[in-house]
């Protein structure tokens, strides 16, 4: 803890974009939402990060540039080149950001959430991996996408060979993929099919070897010529949600469902470290710095975190001094849990502006649906007619928000319980009064 302390002290500011000091913890804070993606730009160093709170931090040192043009939590983000970086999220959108001056260009043809992204070693291809069980490549240079099909279920990412020519997926499926996507009416040819879903992936130098992540905890690394196995890193933890690779150092780090980072050596197949990063976990994404010295790492805190890879062992988890909650659950009226539980992470309960995914609930009581100033609602809330009440939010959580305004942006969810209902109505009631001056 001392040297958490420490790190957190004496962390300056850099250079608008250079990393941070290799041997400091860093935090980068700012959004309003988890992470779910991280960025490094190779020559630069600078840091992106994808969030649920629908935006894209571009960090110059410590402080965020934000890129907004997404209409739902971003999930994936990856640097083109030093002022081109791509996003691509649960609005089933890929967009493509100028860094220097936050212009963007919105692709789309998904049908559903894009879960990852790669570029082909040449820069002239984005490879997007969708839950609509697709894999879409987008030319550079302009025109249409093509769509690749081959996958049973969500694809969860992409990875493309050395050469370009040779591309990988995974899917919830189980299966592990190769195409070879620039050849007309070919199929893909199943590597390995591990029986449960596959989250992650990632391809080692001169595609030697191909790891890879699964639902169940399992961490292996196979050969991708014949899917025969390297090395089992399988420890009681799952899921296996993020995995990054640094090819100076050889480490191969994956992130779990409980907070953990494991970090491989690639020379002698052996694990170097192994460190709770998380209070709370998942650990949704994970990149290194340009010299492997640093790791970065998200999750449900709306924090970027960077270790120094050596000191690992010598930190606590992080988070563990930042709730999302403003007392411990048995602290609070069932109703305001009710609320930490069901909207917390979406809307905050103070005054505009705000960075969370959803808008402010300041207010709430009398005003009408969709016209909080400022917030991009969908079409189906800007025309509502519904005003917010105790009948009319209680009918919203009832129902459900796919039944009660269908298509808006609300994601799916119900508190069945009348009292828990209740309780939660009158917790909003007070917190989100407007005081009088």
């Amino acid at each position: 803890m001392g040297r958490l302390l420490t790190g957190l002290l004496s962390l300056g500011l850099a250079a608008m974009t250079s990393p941070l000091a290799a041997q400091d913890f860093t935090t980068l804070k700012g959004h309003g939402g988890p992470i779910m993606g991280i960025a490094v730009q190779q020559q630069t160093g600078q840091v992106a990060s994808a969030s649920f709170d629908n935006s894209v931090g571009l960090w110059q040192g410590r402080m965020p540039r934000w890129l907004e043009g997404h209409r739902a939590a971003v999930i994936s983000v990856e640097f083109l080149d030093q002022s081109l970086l791509a996003s691509g999220g649960d609005d089933f959108a890929l967009i493509l950001w100028d860094a220097q001056n936050g212009s963007h260009t919105r692709l789309e043809g998904h049908k559903g959430k894009i879960a990852a992204l790669d570029v082909s070693p040449d820069g002239q291809w984005i490879a997007s991996a969708s839950w609509d069980g697709s894999i879409g490549i987008w030319p550079l240079a302009g025109g249409a996408p093509r769509f690749l099909s081959g996958h049973d279920a969500a694809v969860t990412d992409v990875a493309f060979g050395r050469d370009g020519a040779l591309l990988y997926s995974s899917s919830s499926d189980g299966t592990v993929r190769e195409w070879h996507w620039q050849e007309p009416d070919m199929r893909p040819r199943v590597v390995i099919n591990q029986g449960f879903g596959v989250n992650r992936i990632m391809l080692g130098p001169i595609d030697a070897w191909l790891a890879y992540g699964a639902v169940d905890g399992a961490t292996r690394v196979i050969r991708p010529e014949t899917g025969e196995t390297v090395a089992d890193f399988t420890l009681d933890r799952r899921p296996i949600l993020s995995l990054a690779f640094h090819a100076g150092s050889g480490q191969l780090a994956a992130g779990d469902g409980h907070g953990y980072i494991m970090v491989i050596d690639t020379h002698d197949w052996r694990i170097a470290r192994d460190f709770r990063a998380m209070q709370r976990g998942p650990v949704w994404a994970l990149e290194f710095s340009p010299d492997g010295e640093t790791i970065y790492a998200g999750g449900l805190n709306e924090v970027v975190y960077g270790w120094p890879v050596a000191l690992l062992s010598e930190y606590d988890p992080a988070g563990a001094s930042e709730h999302s909650f403003l007392r411990a659950p048995r602290e609070m009226s069932n109703g305001e849990r009710q609320f930490m539980r069901k909207c917390s992470i979406c809307h905050a309960l103070t005054p505009p502006p705000s960075r969370k995914a959803g808008p402010t609930l300041y207010g709430v009581f009398g005003r009408a649906a969709g016209s909080v100033p400022g917030y991009a609602y969908s079409e189906t809330l800007t025309g509502s007619d519904v005003i917010w009440s105790d009948e009319t939010i209680d009918a919203l959580f009832d129902l459900g928000p796919d039944h009660y305004i269908p298509g808006s942006k609300m994601p799916m969810q119900r508190i069945t319980a009348a009292q828990d209902r209740t309780d939660m109505i009158d917790y909003l009631r007070d917190a989100t009064a407007k005081q009088e001056n």
